[in-house]
């Protein structure tokens, strides 16, 4: 079946304005162009679009999606399957939420006690299991499984002050950060500030610290670009000033 830009917008929940972006930055392209210039899409595109929404409700960026799909070794079925998994690993993280939420609401009532731990679970098995899929596979490889169960098992077990403390303090090292990459110093006070934030921030997961491995993380954060990315989001290159500023703090820079 044969969509216009109309009809496949309305079929998807998009836009025509979207599907014509989408046009021009050559993520979809329509199957042909009528006698009448109007842009008629196929049954390849509506199965490309998908895969493309699918993308997009995983919080990838538009560039990154273009990349994927338009790979040579791009495959629709191994997507699909990739789809899946992360869509129930959502609904998973949703279900744990769920059931926190459900014991407030009882704690509150008066028909069970929950202790104040309980309360926090939900959040911090949500940060475990997101850190996991974005990051669980290299962090892995570079740290180790068992460093990283420890230093998940240290973030289950948080109680409520460590936890609130620990999400003041990532809210601070971004503070700090953004106002030490503001004067190109990473040798300064304010960076070498952030950098001994990032360290205390750290130690509320590591179980023991080194120089080496914040050096080699601090690396990572420039090296694998959803690590760039995050760091970047407000500012491009925060990701390497963060990196010369931690290389300089713990004495690592070449």
């Amino acid at each position: 079946m044969e969509y216009t830009v109309q009809r496949l917008g309305n079929l998807a929940g998009v836009s025509t304005r979207t599907l014509r972006y989408y046009d021009e930055i050559g993520i979809l392209k329509p199957a042909r162009i009528n006698s009448s210039g109007y842009r008629i899409y196929g049954e390849t595109e509506v199965d490309q679009l998908q895969q493309i929404l699918f993308y997009r409700e995983l919080g990838l960026s538009l560039e990154r999606i273009k990349e994927i799909i338009t790979a040579p070794s791009f495959s629709g079925v191994h997507a699909l399957k990739e789809h899946h998994r992360s869509l129930l690993e959502k609904r998973k993280q949703l279900d744990t939420l769920i059931a926190n939420v459900e014991k407030s609401i009882a704690n509150s009532e008066g028909r069970i006690q929950m202790s104040d731990q309980e309360k926090f679970e939900g959040f911090k098995q949500k940060m475990i299991e997101d850190n996991e899929k974005k990051y669980g596979k290299e962090i892995r490889k570079k740290y180790g499984d068992e460093a990283i169960n420890q230093s998940n098992a240290k973030l289950k077990n948080m109680t409520e002050k460590e936890y609130e403390e620990i999400t003041n303090l990532t809210e601070e090292v971004h503070r700090v950060l953004a106002e030490a990459f503001e004067t190109g110093d990473p040798a300064g006070e304010l960076a070498q500030k952030a950098a001994a934030l990032h360290k205390k921030w750290l130690t509320f997961y590591w179980r023991e610290y080194s120089k080496e491995a914040h050096a080699g993380l601090a690396q990572m954060y420039v090296d694998d670009e959803r690590f760039t990315a995050y760091y970047d989001k407000h500012q491009p290159g925060t990701a390497e000033f963060l990196r010369d500023a931690i290389l300089i703090y713990t004495g690592t820079e070449k």
